[in-house]
């Protein structure tokens, strides 16, 4: 486990959990009042006022919502101008990550199988739902479905960057050989240092291919505000700042973790006037009753807003590693002993 440099509980999950719950009545009276202005025969429906009072509240009500996580919700896909039903089966279940396959009913045709490695960064698996529903045709497609840690008993130990390694390691081996990979954002690095580490004892389930897209192998090169922000502070100050404790009223209670509502803030920081823009037209497309426009919007925070907690030590580790050390391209990076050499990789 990573080391902890904080010797006093963060209560600020429980503040969090404590105004959730606090705005209960709140979240209950809106609901009733748009029941309310929602009745079929209630003259006053149909009236600007009523609509805007309507929209208020369903924006009111979504900003205070808990986000649960979402579901993927592919049940078909189209394979050479034929509907193919899909059944998700969880095939490998671990206590920080499910490995599910979308597997394709009552086709007999033989596809390369291929393992996407989803980012755990914040969202769910599902943030690559449309990445699944592009490949679904061509491959027998497989997810790491990372289990959020705020629902992951203590007793169940630790989770690091370095477990993270030994998951796609096991997974890759389960699935292998001929298995191509394909790692989103976050994992490019430890898919990347699995891959070496696999190479380097000629591994006879290493991956066909390997796709790397979009992440910090070289987090020096074009740097981004959070890159630059992890420069900035010393790991003392990310432990001291952003790790909290689980309150009770969850599975993880006690779990040290990064909160998902942090990393809410940071990423709608980023962006904050392009978020304030975007709730206000969808406050006007539910004044005008633009339907489709309004739940598509409604749909992509449904699936923003959802986040989930990382553990401290897997947090800790990665923003050391690869946001400070630079490690793994510096040909500095080692996994519980062992040194990734990049150069083990042949083939």
């Amino acid at each position: 486990m990573f080391p902890s440099f904080s010797s006093d509980i963060n209560y600020l999950y429980y503040f969090v959990e404590a105004t959730r719950h606090n705005l209960l009545p709140f979240r209950s009276g809106i609901n009733g009042m748009n029941s309310v202005l929602n009745k079929k025969f209630n003259p006053f429906t149909r009236t600007f006022t009523a609509k805007s009072l309507r929209a208020s509240f369903e924006i009111a009500e979504r900003l205070t919502r808990k986000y649960s996580k979402p579901t993927f919700g592919i049940d078909k896909c189209d394979v050479n101008g034929k509907e193919v039903a899909i059944k998700i089966e969880n095939l490998h279940k671990d206590p920080f990550c499910n490995l599910l396959h979308f597997k394709k009913v009552n086709h007999s045709k033989n596809q390369p199988k291929i393992l996407i490695v989803a980012p755990m960064a914040g969202h769910h698996a599902t943030l690559l739902r449309g990445t699944v529903i592009d490949i679904l045709p061509f491959f027998d497609v497989y997810i790491t479905d990372w289990i959020d840690a705020n629902q992951v008993p203590i007793c169940d130990g630790s989770f690091d960057l370095d477990s993270y390694i030994d998951y796609v390691i096991n997974y890759i081996s389960f699935l292998g050989p001929n298995i191509h990979v394909y790692a989103v954002c976050q994992p490019t690095v430890p898919v990347l240092a699995a891959t070496a580490l696999m190479s380097e004892i000629n591994n006879n389930k290493l991956p066909k291919s390997l796709i790397l897209t979009g992440g910090p192998i070289d987090a020096r090169k074009n740097p981004t505000i959070p890159n630059e922000f992890a420069i900035r502070k010393n790991l003392e100050w990310f432990d001291s700042m952003m790790i909290s404790s689980v309150p009770a009223n969850y599975p993880g209670y006690r779990r040290r973790v990064y909160p998902g509502f942090l990393q809410l803030i940071g990423f709608v920081n980023l962006y904050v006037q392009r978020h304030i823009d975007s709730h206000y037209q969808l406050y006007k497309n539910l004044i005008i009753e633009d339907n489709k426009q309004a739940e598509k919007q409604k749909k992509f925070y449904d699936e923003y807003f959802s986040v989930m907690d990382l553990t401290a030590e897997f947090y800790l580790q990665t923003i050391k590693e690869v946001f400070q050390d630079f490690a793994l391209a510096r040909g500095k990076f080692v996994s519980r002993g062992r040194k990734v050499n990049l150069n083990s990789i042949k083939k």
